[in-house]
């Protein structure tokens, strides 16, 4: 098809191309039809020749149909002899669960006891590998087979030859005409990569004409863009676990090449997405042709998307050269020349490679080749083609309750273990209620509900997605099985389709794939003459009864916690995230020829491993976060984790530009101070993947935490060049971005480990007035004429003292700074200034607050005075006025002068809290709780060290009291003075209902 092909045909293929990368549930589907297909025929023929009856022959094709399904799963690959070794056990593995329900056929209570047994013996061995997950699978339906269909030990030789023909049937087709050809299957993700970039590109152009006016649609369209980027991130991903396959890749190089090209694909797509949304905030003539160039790059018409892009960036040339529009232009032409040639896609592919382009790609080899000392060695290994599932990070997590509850401390298919034995005795028991022979219905939903989940409520959406299926597929099954009774060519075509749509959909919709399997079983009973409403109904009311139990005892039996779950996955993230920063800053400070040793820099293939190994980290953490953005677990909010995922989205993208940034070609002299900066936000992520800090550690790891930021900040904007950003190397701006985001996020609700920095943003009621200094330092004569005036004068904190290595900038009237220095031990300072005007002063430094003065310049030097009033801190526990409990979730509101909000935070699980950003001065506290009536009340915050604070206890009346604390005093409340970091409090006291403080 033509690159520019832009029909329904080419739409149509990027659909499938896009939602399914390397056509791996496809291909899977297919395969389990062909198999499915040729496997029952095959049974058919072999009880045919001997004679095996009606019911034996039905056996035998059920059992082939069952094992074609389950091998063509477990035969996944492209090496034979692991398929050879998988396989041979399938016969001993079924036998082994045939053999024991012969011997307990017909004694009830020792078969249900068994049946137990067998699904704790299931579950237990997934700990094994995949393999024994099959294995698992098939010693549970051979003991079902033969303990329900009544088999006899004569019996059993017999279908012990069903199974093994089948078992050799299913091994040959998954190793000839089924076999998955890994460089075939590394091409298919790479078009699937393509279709996802290109989709990114599409999104950006929808978001571009978006009615500004509309933010509802402006915020729905930058949702579908960022969905679209973190599929790119996947697809990437899945590439990279291909390349881990033998004979997918030419040479020992490859790896790297791939990687490296794709990454820089990568790149340029997030520079073109940032640039649309940078875009989108200004109204001009530029938006349209950025549109137009943008569906140009998402219909594949590289030809069209360059000329246009280049003819912006001619007619832009004498612009911004910092805008946005020609940042997506030059993106767009970046992406052009990437896209064409793809490491590894083949020799068909490369004859169409210019010369230049062969030549670069030679050159990439021969330095990769260089570089790869090692063999090459993917981040990640895919499970049957796809990305890992929860459970890899899961398994890692304790159980709730590990305190008292010593089967918490087991490993997680152990407890699954445990719960599926539970779940089954109480299905039984509950099921047998309803039915006497159809009880199993109920056990296989509390089997189903703990296969291919981790935590419990991937466990509890599994089990309700079963009902609904279960549900919706009633009707279809029901109408389906009328049409075909008595046409058996079309009962088995309804079959092989339901159960190859089934395979299709599974991994996207477990709800589909059990509507697909009920139109399956339908079509079964109506084959045994056993189909109606009233077995379907019945059905129903097992699944539903086995799927709430389901839900209950992973709710309450050794439970994995979701919310347990996102905290590990975040703090290997930000291991991650650490150990990327921490390269960097090695490759930052990479000595120069003839210079002093210093420690070996990362390599660029080290750094492009670490940036996918942070990737694979941000995809599992948004896996196992999925249930949090949604209203379904109990008292959590999604919004706030949705926010949270779109920072470490953010942190993310930035920090694979970061990757990138040390082989840029324009480094400059402030290399050794963004190393330095690097560093302290790699200390910061550091402490951020630590174990979440108990109350009395807390504060000083928020120390820490505040100290390294304000570190970075300070590193960042030291040799900062004048005249804004527009200035700094790429690899500075990078890190300022990913200052303010570790900011942020060490700032959120959860994660909370700082104080904000005392370059945050804060109201204008916050900010204390600057004050003029005293004159301290000597006066500075005025300069010959024609001279640039000089500012100069001195910083002090809230106690008149000097205040060293304060950030301070100086922005002219148009809001653009002009200079930027930092104060020296003395606290003084003097800059220069490029002309007379009037300009603002704006100073931080670290555990105080900002500040900032209006001055004027003329042709004398200026001098000028400031103050930075350290900031404190309001700590203290929010309790119930009547049990003394802590109220965890309580909002609390520091305002100030005008009822200007200062700063807002959350109570803890224990009801404690800590508010900082606070100066010295009169601030009011409201504090509000579900189920309580608001209480505020006014408090002075005393002049306080750096990171001081003040203890501050709130008692909550209940709502049912029936009054309103805000019009009265609150009640009794406890006072701590002013308290410095690690010291125990100065003051304590109680206030009385009359509202003084009693001091002792």
């Amino acid at each position: 098809m033509p690159k520019g092909a832009n029909g329904p045909a080419r739409r149509a293929l990027d659909r499938v191309l896009g939602s399914d990368p390397g056509l791996t549930r496809l291909r899977t589907a297919l395969a389990g039809a062909v198999t499915m297909i040729s496997t029952m025929a095959l049974e058919y023929g072999y009880a045919r020749t001997t004679h095996a009856g009606a019911q034996g022959t039905m056996i035998a094709i059920m059992l082939g149909a069952m094992l074609s399904m389950m091998g063509t799963m477990a035969l996944t690959g492209s090496a034979a002899w692991p398929k050879i070794r998988t396989a041979a056990f399938f016969p001993v593995v079924l036998g082994a669960g045939m053999l024991v329900g012969v011997e307990v056929a017909g004694r009830t209570d020792l078969q249900l006891a068994m049946f137990v047994a067998v699904m704790f013996v299931a579950v237990y061995v997934r700990r094994f590998g995949m393999a024994f997950f099959f294995y698992g699978f098939m010693l549970w339906i051979g003991y079902f087979f033969a303990s329900f269909l009544h088999a006899t030990l004569a019996g059993l030789p017999t279908l012990l030859y069903d199974v093994a023909l089948a078992t050799a049937w299913v091994l040959l087709l998954m190793c000839t005409v089924l076999r998955t050809h890994p460089g075939r299957a590394l091409r298919r993700v790479g078009r699937a990569f393509d279709a996802r970039a290109r989709a990114v590109a599409g999104a950006c152009a929808a978001l571009l004409e978006s009615d500004p006016d509309d933010p509802w649609r402006m915020d729905r369209q930058r949702r579908r863009l960022h969905a679209r980027q973190h599929r790119l991130a996947e697809a990437a991903l899945i590439i990279e676990g291909w390349s881990a396959e033998n004979g997918a890749l030419s040479g020992p190089a490859a790896g790297p090449l791939l990687r490296r090209r794709l990454l820089d694909i990568h790149l340029t797509v997030d520079s073109l997405s940032a640039a649309a949304e940078t875009l989108t905030a200004e109204s001009g003539a530029l938006i349209t042709p950025a549109a137009r160039i943008l569906e140009a790059v998402a219909r594949r018409d590289h030809d069209s998307a360059e000329a246009l892009a280049r003819l912006m960036l001619d007619a832009d040339a004498d612009a911004d050269r910092d805008g946005p529009a020609r940042h997506l232009a030059a993106a767009v032409v970046d992406y052009v020349a990437l896209a064409e040639r793809l490491p590894g896609a083949g020799a068909e592919d490369r004859a169409d490679w210019s010369a230049d382009e062969a030549a670069d790609a030679e050159a990439d080899a021969a330095l990769l080749s260089a570089e790869a000392a090692v063999e090459f060695t993917p981040t990640l290994a895919l499970n049957a083609g796809m990305l890992p599932g929860s459970a890899a990070v899961a398994g890692a997590v304790k159980a709730r309750g590990h305190r008292w509850n010593p089967f918490s401390r087991l490993s997680l298919t152990t407890r699954q273990a445990i719960q599926v034995a539970i779940a089954a005795t109480l299905a039984i028991l509950a099921g047998r209620e309803l039915n006497q022979t159809r009880y199993y219905w109920a056990v296989l939903a509390t089997f189903i509900a703990f296969t291919g989940t981790a935590t419990r409520s991937e466990t509890t959406i599994k089990a309700l997605n079963r009902v609904a299926g279960t549900l919706v597929g009633l009707g279809a099954g029901i109408g389906l099985a009328h049409l075909t009774a008595g046409h058996t060519l079309w009962t088995l075509a309804v079959i092989v389709v339901a159960m190859a749509c089934g395979n299709y959909v599974v991994t996207v919709s477990y709800a589909g794939m059990v509507f697909c399997v009920t139109i399956m079983v339908s079509q079964l009973y109506g084959v045994l003459h056993e189909l109606s409403a009233q077995l379907l109904l019945l059905r129903l009311e097992e699944t539903a009864l086995g799927a709430g139990i389901g839900i209950a005892v992973a709710l309450v039996v050794v439970p994995t916690s979701t919310r347990d779950t996102v905290v590990t996955a975040r703090r290997r993230y930000f291991a991650a995230l650490s150990d990327l920063l921490t390269a960097c800053a090695t490759r930052m400070a990479a000595p120069t020829p003839g210079a002093a040793d210093q420690q070996p820099p990362a390599t660029d293939d080290a750094l492009e491993s670490l940036t996918r190994t942070l990737d694979h980290r941000f995809q599992q953490l948004a896996l196992v976060a999925r249930p949090l953005t949604r209203p379904l677990v109990w008292r959590n909010d999604p919004r706030l984790t949705r926010h949270r995922l779109t920072l470490l989205a953010s942190t993310t993208r930035h920090s694979r530009a970061l990757a990138l940034a040390p082989r840029d070609p324009r480094r400059t002299v402030t290399d050794a101070d963004l190393a330095a900066a690097c560093r302290e936000l790699a200390g910061v992520a550091g402490v951020l993947a630590e174990e979440p800090p108990a109350r009395r550690h807390g504060r000083r790891r928020a120390v820490d935490v505040t100290a390294r930021l304000e570190a970075a900040d300070a590193a960042l904007y030291a040799h900062r060049p004048q005249g804004g950003t527009s200035g700094a190397p790429p690899a500075g701006r990078r890190l300022a971005h990913l200052r303010q985001l570790l900011h942020e996020l060490a700032l959120a609700p959860g994660v909370s480990y700082a104080f904000p920095a005392g370059t945050g943003v804060l109201p204008a009621a916050a900010v204390p007035p600057a004050v003029p200094a005293a004159p301290a330092r000597p006066a500075v004569a005025a300069g010959p004429a024609g001279a640039r005036p000089t500012a100069h004068g001195l910083v002090r904190d809230g106690s008149g003292r000097p205040l060293a290595r304060a950030a301070l900038t100086i922005g002219d009237a148009q809001g653009r700074e002009v200079a930027r220095t930092a104060t020296g031990q003395d606290g003084g300072f003097t800059v220069e200034l490029p002309g007379p005007g009037t300009y603002v002063l704006s100073g931080a430094a670290e555990g105080h607050l900002s500040g900032a003065i209006p001055f004027a310049a003329e042709g004398r030097p200026v001098e000028i005075g400031l103050e930075l009033s350290s900031f404190g801190g309001l700590t203290g526990v929010v309790r119930d006025a009547v049990t003394g409990a802590g109220v965890p979730g309580a909002f609390l509101t520091v305002t100030g002068s005008g009822q200007a909000e200062v700063c807002s935070g959350q109570s803890a699980l224990d009801g404690g809290y800590h508010l900082d950003g606070l100066a010295a001065g009169r601030y009011a506290l409201t504090v509000g709780a579900r189920g309580y009536q608001a209480a505020s009340s006014p408090f002075d915050m005393p002049v306080t060290e750096p990171g001081g604070s003040v203890w501050w206890e709130v008692r909550l009346a209940p709502a049912a009291w029936g009054y309103d604390p805000t019009a009265a005093p609150v009640g009794r409340q406890a006072y701590q003075g002013v308290q410095a970091p690690g010291e125990p409090p100065a003051v304590r006291g109680t206030r009385t209902g009359g509202g003084q403080h009693r001091l002792t």
